[in-house]
């Protein structure tokens, strides 16, 4: 009776220890997915229309950078412009840059930057900076005449500063469209264009949208032309030297892009979004706050029919980037 006893102790012990045991695995390993990946929680569509956006943390609060394109649904000024929404509140700040485009904004010293262009296919790039949401004040960073540019991430890299723009055009630097060019500067006013060599990648179509940095690499997300259009990454130490990630995409194509993560949005806009093709997960950007990152990326049939969705991440900023390269 006793060694009966004693075995199904044992055998409980031993069960609660495999439960105990796989609890403690998925929290200590939560961070990744079946395949070793950064695991990206899709919360899903908070809005309809917009696709380029910025999560950022300024003075200890969580915004969002919107580029408002004319055609958004409750856009009534007949013109572009950008704009920050407080996601807590849904309230927005005034609107700046009427009439510009494929903005991307951050935060250096609490200050807010955000960069765009005047048209499509511009030529120069302009940088917006304030230190209240309200007041901007505006230049041009730098102009290429003959260059299309397009969409511009900004960060920092030790002692200096680095701006990825997107180029179209010309033929001989752009390569296939559309091709990561890059600029430095120590002071985010005066900056120097890299040499040609310095780019990725002008063999396909490897459109780029989000710049960062840590430890001496750049990471450099960007969208990819396959099957479907899926958001990679690529990292390099000297932005002309790339390493892939062996991982597969950061973001693809799936159902949860289309759940509500809004409950403000009307009837319509759900329909629109239950009905739409969905061949693409792009224009990813992301901010670590309170241990977390926000993310923002838009999906839908890159033709027109766009959707914002937020997921997130749970962990930092250096634990998501380096977890796209293991060891």
């Amino acid at each position: 009776m006793r060694k009966l006893k004693m075995i199904l102790i044992v055998t409980v012990f031993a069960a609660t220890a495999i439960v105990l045991g796989s609890c403690s695995g998925n929290r200590n390993s939560g961070k990744t997915d079946e395949q070793g990946r950064p695991l990206i929680i899709k919360k899903g569509t908070i809005d309809c229309d917009i696709v380029e956006t910025s999560p950022i943390v300024f003075k200890g609060k969580v915004y969002r950078f919107e580029y408002i394109r004319q055609k958004y649904w409750d856009n009534h000024t007949g013109d572009s412009y950008f704009h920050f929404v407080n996601p807590q509140t849904g309230g927005s700040t005034p609107s700046f840059a009427e009439g510009f485009h494929l903005g991307s904004a951050a935060v250096f010293n609490d200050t807010v930057y955000v960069t765009g262009v005047e048209k499509w296919n511009a030529d120069r790039i302009h940088v917006f900076k304030s230190a209240d949401l309200i007041h901007w004040d505006s230049y041009v960073a730098f102009q290429l005449p003959g260059y299309g540019i397009f969409n511009t991430s900004l960060t920092k890299a030790k002692d200096k500063y680095v701006l990825m723009f997107e180029i179209g055009m010309p033929k001989e630097e752009a390569g296939v469209r559309f091709t990561a060019r890059f600029a430095t500067s120590t002071n985010l006013k005066n900056w120097e264009v890299l040499s040609s060599e310095h780019n990725y990648a002008k063999d396909r179509y490897t459109a780029p949208h989000c710049l960062r940095y840590l430890d001496g690499y750049y990471y450099d997300f960007y969208l990819e032309d396959l099957d479907e259009y899926e958001q990679w990454v690529v990292r390099s130490k000297d932005l002309i030297h790339w390493e892939k990630t062996k991982l597969g995409p950061v973001l693809k194509a799936s159902p949860e892009d289309k759940n509500i993560a809004n409950n403000k949005l009307t009837k319509d806009l759900k329909d629109k979004i239950d009905k739409a093709q969905n061949i693409n997960n792009s224009d990813i950007d992301f901010c670590e706050y309170e241990g977390r990152l926000i993310i923002n990326y838009s999906w839908g049939n890159q033709d027109g029919t766009e959707f914002l969705a937020e997921a997130y991440y749970e962990g930092t900023m250096e634990e998501f980037l380096k977890g796209w390269f293991p060891d």
